[in-house]
């Protein structure tokens, strides 16, 4: 019976190494949003939106990259998860040898909508964003060739994850339109879509959408240790909005498949503080501006106890529970209609999906 414990033991901790052996999941990784997963493409811009300083970055292995967290973001851990040979790299450094590989677009403070972000200077937007893809996928046709192009990037997986600013830094901003919510959801679910049928014609077929999470928790708005259940049930709202739009897209297109994830739950301060991420509404550093960390600031040395590294942004801690549980669902509600283990095993030549 000893052994039989210990055995159990050792597997239960092998599977939460994460341990992942063999070639990569899938040959490439394509990754657009913003602050929660830029890599560094903000490091030039004239912006307040920026974090290639300490203390960001202080457990990342490469230091400060412009990562607004203390260490990896959560693509940064699906990439681990699916066995990548290393992080993908933000558009403006990734080498030309690089791409095939996958980049990284995504830009802090960015949106759906173009506006979005402007109070706080530069920022790439969705539209550029897609812009910046199709000239990388442009190049990659020139090096493999227009067949051999689509048929890889037809097998690599894309990550969208955005909409967080155009919630915080537009509708919560114009006081005016704050009584008409379903229809400035409509209005982004409308461009979003656009934006990923741009991202269908140029070869994405396994697209993992990310639900927002529960903004009404931040502790920009949960001072009090109360999260804003208006602010939530808003981002509710939308997030089953984002899930029906998910569901469009594999019914107008049988040879893709567009998953959702449940942010909203894996994340939220319940589910955080039952994993051991007691502090959900206090940020590990000390605050500067913009609701950044001061660079002169000391962060908290228990960083796996919380779940905010700043006023808005997640620390690694909570980044690998959202990554986890994206990655292999533990609940049936965790992603629609598939985890993202699932869709890297995908033959979208075959009627039978991998089970979730």
């Amino acid at each position: 019976m000893g052994l039989l414990l210990v055995t159990i033991a050792i597997l239960v901790a092998s599977s939460q190494l994460n341990i992942i052996t063999g070639e990569p999941q899938v040959p490439c990784f394509f990754i657009f949003g913003d602050s929660l997963s830029d890599s560094g493409n903000n490091n030039n811009l004239v912006t307040l939106a920026n974090a290639n300083f300490l203390p960001y970055g202080i457990d990342f292995p490469d230091g400060p990259t412009g990562r607004f967290t203390n260490g990896r973001t959560t693509v940064d851990i699906i990439g681990d998860h699916l066995g990548l040979n290393g992080y993908i790299k933000a558009f403006p450094i990734v080498k030309e040898e690089e791409i095939v590989g996958g980049v990284n677009y995504a830009s802090g403070s960015a949106g759906i909508r173009a506006e979005t972000g402007f109070q706080v200077g530069d920022r790439i937007s969705m539209d550029e964003q897609m812009n910046n893809h199709k000239e990388i996928v442009s190049r990659i046709s020139t090096s493999l060739g227009q067949n051999k192009s689509a048929a890889h990037l037809n097998k690599c997986l894309y990550s969208v994850n955005v909409g967080s600013n155009d919630w915080m830094f537009n509708y919560f901003l114009k006081a005016p339109q704050m009584s008409n919510p379903q229809a400035y959801a409509n209005t982004l679910i409308t461009q979003l879509s656009n934006q990923l049928s741009s991202l269908y014609d140029l070869g994405a077929r396994k697209v993992i959408l990310f639900g927002l999470g529960p903004l009404g928790c931040l502790p920009l708005t949960n001072i009090q240790g109360i999260c804003s259940s208006v602010v939530n049930d808003i981002m509710d709202m939308y997030n089953t909005k984002l899930k029906l739009l998910a569901d469009t897209f594999n019914t107008n297109h049988s040879d893709a498949k567009f998953i959702w994830i449940n942010t909203l739950d894996i994340v939220s301060p319940n589910n955080l503080q039952g994993l051991g991420l007691k502090i959900t509404n206090v940020p590990c550093c000390g605050i500067f501006q913009n609701m950044m960390c001061d660079p002169l600031s000391i962060p908290c040395i228990d960083r796996g106890d919380y779940a905010y590294w700043d006023q808005a942004h997640p620390t690694e801690a909570a980044n690998r529970v959202l990554a986890g549980r994206a990655y292999k669902a533990q609940n049936s509600t965790d992603a629609h209609p598939m985890d993202i283990s699932s869709l890297a095993q995908l033959d979208l030549n075959s009627s039978t999906p991998p089970p979730l």
